[in-house]
């Protein structure tokens, strides 16, 4: 393949036949490095520019002193940028075959990278603001590692980024090209809306957010002390406090802003951004962990915020980005909360899920309700087993909002009193336990149990637990995520929760075909309106482990 099949405006198919190579579009390195660019530019034109500002004439110095040595040196650092972009370019391939995306790049030092298709935990559509002016899209492939190995295709046509995002999560999904026509690519699926984030809501959240708080209780601090000690100097610290509270109300509304959720066959579609966009998918079954936060003050509206889990995404505090990447729902009010947790948890194990999730995120035991063995009995309380009374003198506010409660496909985690938590984490995706007791837990016999899971900003943590109930939870969680990973004997997501598509790819890819067809996610239900609501299926109520 040489390129002249990519075309000037690079449009060739996204997707051919398995084993053919196919290029980036001609912009790309253009795009990557308009910095440098720039910055070339500027140091070799800055005398114009100097002399364009002070009125100077520019012709009678033209070719005299430095300038011509500038202009020649100028000339052939561009010239060497252009011709690295272009064998950047011309060197940067990918293929989809045998069950691989694979990009070659570099043509000095070569490198290969590639990811196992099953193994894809999320795909990305990224359009920074230069890319979006050109129709152009960056394609990011997640796997299992925290995103030291994530594959990336930068830049495509927005409409064959589509096309290939489709192809893969077909693939990934066991979904094979028909024999007779393996050149026709698969349609990309459809989806169906299932909430948007008003920007008014946003901006709110913003205001009523936690950092919002502690920088007016800066203010106000020092203006007492200003007021006291007749020292002015006092204000000067809520300068740095308040450019620092600026950034990350830009930063939070910019990634948070036209914030969409649907749902499709391929799995949970999240489109976000202001000046620079990005559309997730997210495959069903690869959220590892998910957390409902809810602040003291959203809690006059009513709002909540959800994070998640999800490998190949890296830890919380990786960067900005991974922090927008990893929220599921920036803020949104109770009825939303329902509909995502449906999306991530289409069977939630229990035959009254409104009950149990609204118990975790709002619900508080009663003062007096304790049982025998000094754990609240949680029957009246969405049948939460919450820390014993004996810890009322560690935790005063929280102990009778610290719990949990097992579900047959997920363990719910219950914490905070003023910061309001709630952590859901699926059985399966349970890696590994611990029990945590220090000196005062031991006093007052109580224990932490930690779950550990992919990286994230989700910490699944159970805390002051009475004893005997951590130690019984620790075995009984043990048993559920043995059976649990039992039942999920396939990579391909597809399998797992529709074994009928993969056993007859013709009818899937027929239903992905119609375009009135609607899909809804496996095992959850979509009303008239298209709102997820949790099924009915299971006759029993929350195990307690």
């Amino acid at each position: 393949m040489t390129s002249d099949d990519a075309g000037p405006a690079g449009g060739q198919a996204a997707v051919k036949p398995d084993g053919e190579w196919l290029r980036v579009h001609p912009a790309s390195p253009f795009i990557r490095g308009w910095v440098a660019l720039a910055a070339i530019g500027f140091f070799f034109g800055r005398d114009f520019f100097e002399r364009m500002l002070q009125g100077r004439p520019l012709m009678d110095e033209m070719y005299s002193g430095r300038v011509p040595f500038l202009i020649a040196g100028g000339g052939l650092v561009l010239v060497l940028s252009v011709l690295g972009f272009i064998l950047t370019w011309y060197f940067t391939r990918y293929q989809v075959a045998e069950g691989y995306v694979r990009v070659n790049t570099g043509f000095l030092f070569k490198q290969q990278r590639q990811a196992r298709l099953d193994r894809v935990q999320a795909i990305d559509i990224v359009q920074p603001l230069l890319a979006r002016i050109f129709g152009l899209a960056e394609l990011k492939f997640e796997v299992a590692d925290a995103g030291e190995s994530a594959v990336r295709l930068a830049y495509l046509r927005i409409d064959d980024a589509r096309q290939l995002r489709a192809t893969i999560l077909a693939r990934a999904a066991g979904l094979e090209p028909d024999p007779e026509r393996p050149e026709e690519a698969l349609p990309e699926a459809p989806e169906f809306p299932v909430l948007s984030v008003p920007p008014s809501r946003l901006v709110g959240s913003l205001l009523l957010s936690e950092q919002s708080f502690f920088v007016v209780l800066g203010a106000v601090a020092s203006v007492v002390l200003s007021a006291i000690t007749e020292n002015r100097g006092f204000f000067l610290y809520l300068i740095p406090a308040a450019l620092g509270l600026a950034a990350a109300y830009w930063g939070s509304f910019n990634k948070g802003y036209n914030f969409t959720a649907a749902i499709s066959p391929d799995g949970i579609r999240l489109r976000y951004g202001l000046l620079d966009t990005q559309a997730q998918t997210l495959p069903p079954g690869r959220i590892q962990a998910l957390k409902v936060t809810q602040p003291p003050l959203w809690r006059i509206f009513g709002w909540y915020r959800m994070q998640v889990n999800v490998a190949g995404y890296g830890g919380p505090g990786s960067n900005g980005e991974g922090a927008s990447r990893t929220t599921l729902l920036p803020v949104g009010l109770l009825a939303d909360v329902m509909r995502m947790l449906s999306l991530v948890l289409p069977d939630p194990g229990t035959q009254d899920p409104a009950r149990v999730f609204t118990a975790g995120l709002a619900g508080l035991a009663p003062a007096g309700g304790t049982s025998a063995g000094g754990a609240s009995s949680g029957e009246s309380d969405g049948g939460f087993v919450t820390s014993p009374r004996r810890v009322r003198l560690l935790a005063p506010l929280g102990w009778r909002r610290n719990g949990f409660a097992a579900t047959d496909t997920a363990l719910l985690i219950r914490s905070g009193r003023l910061w309001r938590e709630l952590v859901v984490v699926p059985h399966q995706r349970t890696q590994s336990m611990a029990l945590h007791q220090g000196p005062l837990a031991r006093r007052f016999r109580v224990a932490d149990l930690v779950l550990h899971t992919t990286a994230g900003p989700v910490s699944p943590r159970l805390i002051q637990a009475g004893l005997d109930e951590a130690r019984a939870l620790f075995d009984a969680q043990a048993a559920r995520a043995r059976e649990a990973r039992k039942r999920q004997t396939s990579e391909q997501w597809l399998a797992q929760v529709a074994p009928e598509a993969v056993e007859h790819p013709d009818r899937a890819r027929e239903a992905r075909e119609q375009p009135g067809s609607e899909t809804p996610e496996p095992d959850s239900e979509i009303d008239r309106q298209g709102e997820p609501q949790f099924p009915q299926k299971h006759q029993e109520g929350p195990q307690h482990g």
